[in-house]
C-alpha cells in the first residue's frame, strides 16, 4: 500500500517574529557566491548585517548591494571581528581559512556560523573541536540536511527498521558543469597574500582564486565539499562513527589545470556494511545528489527532492510504499543556529558532528594522493 506524506511546517518561530532587540547582528567573512547566498537568508529571516569582509573588492562590492545601506566593509576579517556591536559572524570563505578565522572569531568571543567542510585535515579537525570546547561560543555548521524536516522524517523511517538490514550505501553526485579552468586576469582588486593567508605563498594565478576549490593548497576538493553533505548523512543515519578505511581512485577528466579529480569513486569500510561514494562532474545523468540505502526488506532514495521507498523484492515499475516530495531548506538551520544564540543551546551540527562527517572524505583523499588502502588512525 502507497502511503504518500505531506510535508508539514518547520516548527521554528522565525526571526523577524522577534523585536528588533532580539535580531541577530552579524558580521559576513567572505563574500562571494556562497556568502551572499547565507547573507540573503540570514537577512530574509529578520537579522541584521552589519559588517562585510572580503579580499576581492568586485564580491564586497555585491554583497554591499544586498546589505543595509551604512554596512561597515573590510578587506581584513580581524578588524572585522573588532567591531562593536556583533553577535555572531557568518565564515564563508575557503576551506583553508575556516580554522584561523573559526579561532579569531573565538578568541573575539563571538558565536559563529561556519560553511562546510569544517577543516582541511584529520588533524586539523582535532584543533578545531578543542578550541570550540575552550571556548563558550555557539558554533553551528553549514550541513543543512541535519535541519531538514523530510531528512529527519527519512530517518525516522529508517529507525523503524522498514529497510531491514541496510548492506550497502551508494551517495553519488552528477552535475555535467565540467569544463577547463579560466586562467585570464581577474577584474578589480585582489589581496591575494590575504586569500593565501597561511597557505603556500606564490605568484598570483586567476584560476587559483577563481577555482580554490581545485587545488590542494585550498581545499579537498569535492571528495569532502560534497562528500561532507554525504557521508554525514550516512553516517547520521546508520548510527556509525566515519568509516574504517578507504580506498578511492579518480582523474580530471574535463577541468583542465585542476588538482583535484572532477570524476571519482571512494569504497568506504564499516563494520556492518560499506558505503561507495562517486561523483562525475562531466555527466547529468540522475542529475544533483542522491543516497540510496539498500536493505534486504527495502530501498530508500534520498535526493533533493525527498525521499522514495521501494520494497523488496523490487520489480520494474513498482511504487514506491512511502514518499515525500520536500526540499532541503538552508533557512531552518540558520534558524536553528540563531535560536541556539539566543538560548545556549547545542546546534544541529556542532563542530563534533562536522569533524565525523569530514573524516571519511579526508582519508579517501589521503587514499587517492597515496594510491594504497588507508587505515583511520587510532
Amino acid at each position: 500500500m502507497q502511503r504518500r506524506l505531506v510535508l508539514s511546517a518547520p516548527l521554528f518561530v522565525p526571526s523577524s517574529a522577534f523585536g528588533a532587540n532580539d535580531r541577530l547582528n552579524y558580521g559576513l567573512i567572505a563574500t562571494g557566491g556562497r556568502g551572499r547566498y547565507l547573507n540573503r537568508n540570514f537577512q530574509k529571516l529578520g537579522n541584521q548585517c552589519a559588517a562585510l569582509c572580503d579580499v576581492y573588492e568586485p564580491h564586497l562590492e555585491l554583497a554591499k548591494k544586498e546589505a543595509p545601506a551604512g554596512v561597515k566593509t573590510y578587506r581584513d576579517y580581524r578588524e572585522l571581528l573588532q567591531q562593536p556591536g556583533l553577535d555572531a559572524v557568518v565564515v564563508a570563505s575557503p576551506d583553508h581559512q575556516h580554522a584561523p578565522m573559526l579561532m579569531a572569531a573565538l578568541a573575539a568571543k563571538k558565536d559563529v556560523y561556519l560553511e562546510k567542510p569544517l577543516s582541511k585535515s584529520l588533524e586539523e579537525s582535532q584543533r578545531i573541536i578543542a578550541a570550540v570546547r575552550a571556548s563558550k561560543q555557539i558554533v553551528q555548521v553549514g550541513m543543512q540536511r541535519r535541519s531538514a524536516p523530510a531528512v529527519m522524517k527519512a530517518k525516522a523511517l529508517l529507525d523503524d527498521g522498514v529497510l531491514g538490514r541496510i548492506t550497502l550505501v551508494k551517495p553519488q553526485w552528477h552535475w555535467n558543469i565540467a569544463k577547463p579552468l579560466n586562467n585570464s586576469p581577474l577584474e578589480g582588486t585582489l589581496d591575494w597574500k590575504g586569500f593565501l593567508g597561511s597557505a603556500r605563498q606564490r605568484p598570483l594565478e586567476p584560476m587559483r582564486f577563481r577555482y580554490w576549490r581545485y587545488f590542494w593548497d585550498y581545499a579537498g576538493g569535492n571528495m569532502t565539499d560534497q562528500g561532507t553533505h554525504l557521508m554525514d548523512v550516512v553516517q547520521w543515519f546508520m548510527k556509525s562513527g566515519p568509516p574504517r578505511s578507504a580506498i578511492a581512485h579518480g582523474y580530471v577528466a574535463k577541468m583542465t589545470g585542476a588538482e583535484h579529480a572532477d570524476v571519482f569513486s571512494a569504497v568506504y569500510e564499516f563494520d556492518k556494511f560499506m558505503v561507495t561514494w562517486t561523483l562525475d562532474y562531466a555527466n547529468a545523468f540522475q542529475n544533483g545528489w542522491s543516497i540510496t540505502f539498500m536493505g534486504d526488506k527495502g530501498t530508500m532514495i534520498l535526493d533533493d527532492a525527498g525521499y522514495r521507498v521501494f520494497a523488496e523484492p523490487w520489480k520494474k515499475g513498482a511504487e514506491p510504499t512511502h514518499e515525500e516530495q520536500a526540499p532541503v531548506p538552508i533557512e531552518a538551520h540558520i534558524e536553528n543556529f540563531t535560536q541556539c544564540v539566543r538560548t545556549r543551546q547545542e546546534p544541529n551540527c556542532p563542530v563534533e558532528i562536522a569533524a565525523q562527517a569530514v573524516a571519511g572524505p579526508h582519508l579517501a583523499n589521503l587514499a587517492l594522493q597515496q594510491g594504497r588502502k588507508v587505515t583511520f588512525p587510532a
